[in-house]
């Protein structure tokens, strides 16, 4: 009896021992996987972002916010006759972020709810990893929020007429529709990187897995086609054509 106590205690000890050698392997796998991961994201939306900037026809942003501020011009060119299109399509576009951003104050609290209930059983690092998530979703209920409050702006100022030589007035519309625009992307963004940091929960392997894989698709989500940039260019008029469209005769 006693043979066979020691043999029990000694495989114990050892699972213990392989036990906590796994958990050092992973911790040590998890500090190299989770930060490539990250940086995966990180250098795709700074290349995003040059992208945007240098040449905004070949993304999907900058061709909206191109198409955006024409619609804007051709709805202010006659606000009394556009006035009820211009806002109904703000209004869906509110709607959206408003879906988004409930979502987001919802998964939010479920997550706190969560947290606060296993945070005594729970380790640091599950903590740290739901509240990674925790952030994501709040940011994006705040840059929804913050969409809604720019669309709800431009609303009022679509319907204002403006004259011949008041092009800095529509520039400033289609500035406050574009920042709106630009905060709900913003938004969506914080609930794609919510994946990735959700899967972190099941191992840094996952998370690795899902940050390329997401960069992959978002490609293919964020860039145009010569296609794409071809219609867009035949679709729309020119400069001349928008300034006269622009135009409004005084009262």
């Amino acid at each position: 009896m006693i043979g066979e106590e020691e043999e029990v205690g000694n495989l114990r000890e050892l699972y213990k021992l392989f036990k906590k050698i796994r958990l050092m392997e992973q911790k040590q796998v998890a500090l190299v996987v989770v930060p490539l991961g990250i940086g995966v994201l990180m250098l795709y939306h700074i290349w995003l972002i040059l992208t945007i900037k240098r040449n905004p026809r070949r993304t999907v942003i900058g061709l909206n916010a191109e198409s955006r501020r024409i619609w804007v011009s051709c709805m202010m060119a006659d606000p009394l006759k556009n006035g009820v299109l211009a806002i109904q399509t703000i209004r869906n576009n509110i709607m959206a972020s408003t879906v988004l951003a409930t979502v987001a104050i919802t998964l939010s609290s479920l997550i706190s709810v969560y947290v606060n209930n296993e945070s005594s059983s729970s380790s640091y690092l599950s903590s740290v990893k739901f509240s990674a998530v925790l952030v994501c979703f709040l940011a994006a209920f705040l840059c929804n929020v913050l969409s809604i409050r720019y669309y709800a702006h431009t609303s009022f100022l679509v319907t204002v007429p403006v004259f011949r030589d008041r092009k800095d007035a529509i520039e400033h519309v289609a500035t406050n529709l574009n920042r709106g625009g630009l905060f709900w992307s913003l938004g969506l963004r914080a609930f794609y990187l919510s994946f990735p940091l959700f899967l972190w929960v099941f191992g840094p392997i996952p998370m690795f897995l899902c940050c390329c894989v997401m960069s992959f698709i978002l490609y293919f989500l964020d860039t145009t086609t010569n296609f794409t940039r071809d219609l867009y260019n035949h679709s729309v008029i020119d400069d001349q054509d928008l300034e006269s469209a622009a135009a409004v005769q005084p009262a």
